[in-house]
Order: C-alpha cells, then structure tokens, then sequence
C-alpha cells in the first residue's frame, strides 16, 4: 500500500473507529493538535543535551498515540489511564522539588530543546482548549483531558530542567 490513499480527497478521513468525518471537524482538529505536541517534543528531544531530559521525553512520546488514538475513537474505552496521569504528577513533584523556586517570569529560549518544550507546552495548551470544546458536544474521556492539563505544565518543568544546562546536571530526578 502506498502513502497517498485517495480516501481523504473529498476532505473526509475516516476516525481509529472507522467513522468518517470531515478533515476541518473538532476531533480531527484535537487530535491533530496532539500530533503538533508530539512533533515539537520529537524537536526537542532532538536538541536536548540533558540525558534525563531526554528519557522523559521519550516516555513522552510513547504516550501520543495512546492519546491521539483516543481522541480518535469513538466509544471505546480510553488508552490513556489515571496511572500516566498520575505518574506525570509524580515526576513533576519530583522535579519541581529539584528546582530552585521561581521568583520572576521565565523567558523560554535559552536553548533550543528549551525553547521547543515552550512550544510544546503551547500547543498543549491549544489542544486542551480544543479538547474542552469538543467535549460539549461530543463524548471524551476525562483521563484524556487531565493528562492534556498535567502535560501542559510538565513541560513546562522540563524547559526549566533543559534551560539549567550545567546545573540541571545536578538536580537529575
């Protein structure tokens, strides 16, 4: 089977379910925000000269398409379960408790992985917004919608981690 398909021509794609949908639709639209977080971890991952960094990302990215299929799908029950949520909560506890105290806003951009974890944390945040519109009207789970939350913020430590360089080195959790 080759790449192009043909299937989507017509501006429908069909769902991990098997509906068909418009390609402009609210889910596709979460979803395909999600599939944006997961390029700019990839981005950021690439860059990261922090080796912790670096391992959590990729656990990271093992997570996407459980979440992407979720969002996805269509009465099924959810990839995604209170125990990622919860083990992001840890880690991010864990990692907040290493990190000096912040005490003024944070310019992202000191480094590049950094400045991609930014971006990541962003798009999260408009896929979070997407996920909420959607679920006014639609059937989600709310596994999905806590991790969307926690995820936001755990990048957000994970540029502060990044942009520590030397430092980070140090306060590896």
């Amino acid at each position: 089977m080759g790449v192009y398909t043909k299937t989507g021509d017509e501006g429908k794609t069909s769902l991990y379910t098997g509906e068909r949908v418009e390609k402009c639709s609210l889910r596709v639209q979460t979803y395909g925000a999600v599939d944006e977080v997961d390029s700019a971890l990839a981005m950021a991952r690439a860059f990261s000269q922090n080796a912790e960094v670096k391992k959590k990302l990729f656990a990271l990215q093992k997570l996407m398409p459980m979440l992407m299929a979720d969002l996805a799908s269509i009465g099924q029950k959810p990839m995604i379960q209170m125990e990622q949520v919860e083990t992001l909560e840890r880690q991010m506890d864990e990692i907040e408790a290493a990190l000096p105290p912040l005490r003024c806003f944070v310019i992202p951009g000191d480094t590049k992985a950094g400045a991609m974890l930014d971006l990541a944390r962003t798009v999260t945040r408009r896929a979070e917004r997407l996920f909420c519109e959607l679920s006014r009207t639609e059937e989600v789970h709310r596994e999905d919608r806590l991790f969307l939350n926690r995820l936001s913020d755990y990048c957000f430590l994970l540029m502060r981690m990044e942009d520590m360089g030397d430092t980070a080195k140090e306060l590896r959790v």
